[in-house]
């Protein structure tokens, strides 16, 4: 089963600027990708994606192969779909046919090699399509996410068949993270979006799952890593 990882990072991000090589916790963000990608050993080789100069040299660094993406599948309105599919089509290209398309986003610093390893091995069991990262959920549409009706009132987003009067006795519901897609190359190449197909999911826990979107995800990523590399020092002393 050959796994290969792509790292999609463009250079333009509204929400913040440079994000994909911001220094994080001492090293560039996108570093933190190449790494797991890296170490995780059932990926074969590990590929980015982007139309950036510096990322391009940034990526590089850690012997990550840069994809030249074209300008038009790099804007704010592209569809990253569009990018996964110029990306199969220039590896199976120059490099021959894969297995398992592994897309990991260089926003979530905080994934683990098992995270990686885990949804490789569940698309395989389920014989899915994709296998995406999920994290429990902070709100329920079932209880406290709502929507406004016709007059102006609010009311919950998915009407419960019965009551509920606690947050637990609502539905699970699940966030889909950013951490890790595991999917089928010809799917992607036939198909548009996750839930074209059959799609099966990994649990990733809550310190694991944050997704850089802003400045404020940022430092939460941040405080994060700090904690756990001086957790790692206690626990060497």
């Amino acid at each position: 089963m050959k796994n290969i990882a792509f790292i999609f990072a463009r250079g333009g991000s509204k929400g913040l600027p440079g994000k994909n090589i911001k220094p994080l916790a001492g090293k560039p963000l996108l570093h933190y990708s190449i790494e797991i990608a890296k170490a995780t050993s059932s990926i074969s080789e590990v590929f980015v994606s982007t139309d950036d100069e510096a990322i391009k040299q940034c990526a590089r660094e850690k012997d990550a192969i840069v994809i030249d993406r074209p300008a038009d599948l790099a804007s704010d309105t592209s569809p990253e779909w569009l990018a996964w599919r110029h990306a199969i089509e220039w590896v199976t290209a120059n490099y021959g046919s894969f297995d398992n398309f592994v897309s990991l986003p260089a926003t979530s610093p905080l994934r683990a090699v098992q995270d990686v390893e885990q949804a490789i091995q569940k698309k395989a069991e389920m014989n899915a399509d994709i296998c995406i990262g999920v994290t429990p959920a902070g709100r329920s549409p079932y209880f406290n996410m709502v929507k406004m009706d016709q007059a102006g009132c609010v009311e919950l987003v998915i009407q419960p068949t019965g009551t509920v009067s606690r947050r637990q006795d609502s539905p699970d519901v699940f966030d889909i993270t950013t951490v890790v897609y595991v999917a089928s190359p010809d799917f992607i190449m036939n198909n548009y979006g996750l839930f074209s197909g059959k799609v099966t999911s990994v649990l990733i826990p809550k310190e694991r799952a944050v997704d850089i979107d802003d400045i404020y995800d940022f430092h939460m990523a941040e405080i994060l890593i700090n904690l756990k590399n001086e957790e790692s020092k206690n626990v060497e002393k």
